[in-house]
């Protein structure tokens, strides 16, 4: 076997590897760069899912970042048990071709329980005075001490919200550094999500002084990684997810099935709080894709009608064009709509400010019926951003209970970037690089080939 490292860079394209990426570019230099052809929606959940599977969504079912959990009337996102992804896992079909096959899975998505030999993610603690803690959950037990006394604890709101920068990446590289030295597992694999912080921010120009500097960032951390990596005769991949496209304003989805009478809402302490099980249809918003639950099949051309009419819409598949695309699985809506290039969807489903609800201006990616990218920036409207949210932050250590409303609940033309819509131009898509080029195909790589690539690594 081939010891092999696995990097997935976020959002990194084959138009972005350049003079700002020395360390990938050497790499791609050396080995090979392909094309990867993914998945659509392509967002985090779905696509690893795909890349560890070999599936398309209607395999192993994560159909985007969450779904509605139809048994419980609730939208759930984020989730983190691997048992809800289904197929045979890269690591599984690793250990059944030789038993001393070993993987370490960190910060990869879908990683508590899962059967890999060491995992590591983020999971934050939530004591019951309502206080949110930064940690992270590993396997074995003990992994999390051993990485949170060298490196120190996980730095969760560097990880995701308007403060999130180089600095969980550069955690989780060492980590990883950590974990490839004292365990030598067979297969690798680390996440490094930076570069795409920025994208979204401020959109994927490559010119763009906070692009190139994340370009920079992550590339360095990607060099340490690649250079340990070969010293240690390990073959190593890079993969991206989804390529970032730059957009201007975004698809408020909800607020029109809302306004058609589709929406159920209730008034709880003077706010419309969203109220699924009692909707005969909403969008669950997921970047550029949204499905689309009708509770009633006799609604469905009706739904489907409204939402192809709104500004910005490109597509609304039903179940024929769902079974196309790979999407006709059961947790995913009765109908699937995919904004155009410059557009993207918002959760929102408020029609008065006055009245959103109380998480609107948090950073709340569980409790929100949708993915939310404003939560990567402060309210323009504060003039010490970081001053407010200290000394929010202070009054909750002190044991007041206060909200972390640091961020704009309706200003949606802060973000620059979006994903889950394909690319119409491969060289702004998703990407694998190799050290060994001998084992890419001549074109793009299928999302759905990943796996049988990285264990040719390993075998060949």
């Amino acid at each position: 076997m081939h010891r092999t490292v696995v990097l997935l860079v976020v959002g990194l394209t084959p138009d972005l590897v350049g003079a700002d990426t020395p360390h990938l570019a050497a790499l791609a230099s050396r080995g090979g760069l392909r094309p990867l052809a993914t998945v659509t929606p392509a967002v985090t959940c779905t696509v690893q899912s795909t890349l560890v599977t070999g599936l398309p969504p209607s395999g192993h079912g994560a159909v985007a970042n969450g779904w509605y959990f139809r048994d419980q009337a609730e939208v759930m996102l984020w989730r983190q048990s691997n048992r809800l992804v289904q197929g045979e896992k890269l690591w599984e079909a690793g250990k059944a071709r030789d038993p001393g096959f070993t993987c370490a899975k960190l910060f990869w998505w879908y990683n508590m329980y899962a059967s890999a030999d060491w995992s590591v993610t983020p999971r934050p603690l939530y004591p019951a005075d309502g206080r949110k803690i930064p940690d992270c959950y590993s396997h074995p037990p003990e992994l999390r001490d051993t990485l949170t006394e060298r490196l120190g604890t996980f730095p969760l709101f560097r990880f995701w919200g308007p403060m999130a920068d180089i600095t969980a990446s550069r955690w989780i590289a060492e980590a990883t550094r950590h974990v490839m030295t004292a365990h030598q597992p067979t297969l690798t694999l680390t996440y490094l999500p930076h570069l795409d912080y920025d994208l979204q921010r401020f959109g994927p120009d490559p010119s763009h002084p906070a692009v190139r500097q994340a370009l920079r960032d992550v590339d360095a951390l990607a060099g340490d990684l690649i250079v340990d990596a070969e010293a240690a005769g390990a073959r190593v991949v890079v993969v991206s997810e989804y390529g970032i496209t730059p957009v201007t304003e975004a698809i408020f989805i909800n607020r029109a099935l809302r306004e058609a009478g589709l929406i159920a809402v209730r008034s709880e302490l003077g706010r419309d709080v969203f109220d699924a099980g009692a909707s005969a249809a909403f969008a669950l918003a997921d970047h550029q894709v949204a499905h689309i639950y009708v509770r009633d099949p006799q609604d469905i051309d009706r739904v489907r009608d409204l939402v192809a009419g709104l500004d910005g819409v490109e597509a609304v598949w039903g179940q024929a064009e769902k079974r196309v695309q790979g999407l006709d699985h059961p947790r995913a809506g009765e109908l699937v709509a995919v904004s155009r290039a410059d557009r993207w969807f918002a959760y929102h489903y408020w029609t008065d400010p006055a009245r959103a609800p109380d998480y609107a201006r948090t950073v709340d990616i569980h409790r929100k019926p949708g993915y939310d990218p404003v939560e990567l920036f402060f309210d323009p409207a504060l003039r010490w951003p970081k001053l407010a949210s200290a000394w929010r932050l202070a009054l909750r250590k002190l044991g007041q209970r206060r909200l972390m409303d640091v961020i704009s609940a309706g200003d949606t033309a802060l973000v620059r970037g979006s994903h889950g819509r394909l690319t119409d131009d491969p060289a702004q898509g998703p990407l694998v690089i190799s050290s060994a080029p001998h084992l890419l195909p001549e074109g793009a790589v299928a999302a759905t080939d990943f796996k049988a690539l990285v264990l040719a690594h390993v075998f060949d």
